[in-house]
């Protein structure tokens, strides 16, 4: 491996690191409800950008984009769906279902690939179309195991899978810093107006004493979670330049591993046989894509007719 590759495998990883630890950040944050912390994450996230782009000097890129119209339209889309899926997310998290939410996460490339179909006219090679197929069976299992549709699940896959389509449509007229200050500009008003609305309620936990467990430490982990989202896309973003695209497209199954162990083996959720079968079907998919995506990787061009 050359230097910029191991350099790449480095910040791609960590980036993926960061987001699988994530639910434990979001236990300790305990008892701020999943609305609280989601507009938290907005308005600290947009914070750490601005002092990032002040850094780079990124602010001309961004007066930029404020005149681009289409773009900043399609980044506001992409805004509604990236807070869909943070609160989707925490709310799974804080009421124990974090492996739904690592399924979700699972399933998410095979969205992706549906979503090509669907949206993009693209055409299923073979082995694509076993792990849609495999995919949409497991999606079936567990949700007869739950007596119910996997919600959590199916909204995570569904919401970023649109997320990463939107910002595919922007392409390379918006890096991800600019973009994703974009993104929490549009949703810090939103944010301060719901959190101005759980504090005159009296649920807010951010600067509340005299209850046992909070202060100022409380206080600290709420601002974290800008840092965490801003930091992980950054490092996500610098792998990303610096791989080729197949390496991270197996790096992305780090951060719902990561979830899974920690739901069985640190939360101790309940895990039926039903949903083992289900999740196994799940990975079963994925080696499938995996396989597949590897396989076309390898296969010479075909030549164009002169």
């Amino acid at each position: 491996m050359t230097a910029t590759d191991r350099a790449g495998l480095a910040f791609g990883a960590s980036a993926y690191l960061l987001w699988g630890l994530f639910p434990l950040l979001m236990h300790a944050l305990e008892p701020a409800g999943a609305v609280e912390i989601t507009a938290h994450r907005a308005v600290w996230s947009l914070l750490v950008c601005a002092v990032v782009v002040t850094a780079v000097r990124g602010w001309g890129r961004l007066r930029a984009l404020a005149v681009d119209r289409r773009a900043l339209l399609t980044l506001t889309a992409a805004a509604g769906l990236i807070a869909t899926n943070w609160l989707v997310y925490v709310y799974a998290v804080v009421t124990d279902r974090v492996a739904s939410a690592s399924l979700g996460y699972y399933i998410n490339p095979l969205v992706s690939v549906a979503l090509g179909v669907l949206v993009l006219g693209e055409r299923l090679r073979r082995l694509q179309m076993v792990a849609v197929v495999v995919a949409i069976a497991a999606v079936a299992v567990i949700g007869v195991e739950m007596r119910g549709v996997p919600w959590i699940s199916l909204v995570l896959a569904g919401s970023f899978g649109l997320y990463g389509l939107i910002k595919k449509r922007v392409g390379a007229r918006v890096d991800a810093l600019s973009g994703l200050t974009v993104e929490t500009a549009v949703l810090t008003p939103v944010a301060l107006g719901v959190l101005a609305w759980i504090a005159a309620s009296g649920g807010a936990t951010f600067l509340a004493r005299g209850e046992e467990g909070l202060g100022w430490g409380h206080d600290a982990l709420l601002a974290s979670t800008g840092i965490f989202t801003a930091g992980a896309l950054l490092l996500f973003a610098a792998g990303a330049r610096r791989l080729p695209l197949y390496v991270t497209g197996l790096l992305q199954y780090i951060a719902p591993t990561m979830m899974f162990m920690l739901a069985v083996g640190v939360f101790g959720e309940d895990m039926p046989a039903a949903r083992w079968a289900g999740f196994g079907l799940v990975w079963v998919a994925l080696v499938v894509l995996t396989a597949d995506g590897l396989r076309a990787r390898r296969r010479p061009p075909v030549a164009e007719p002169v």
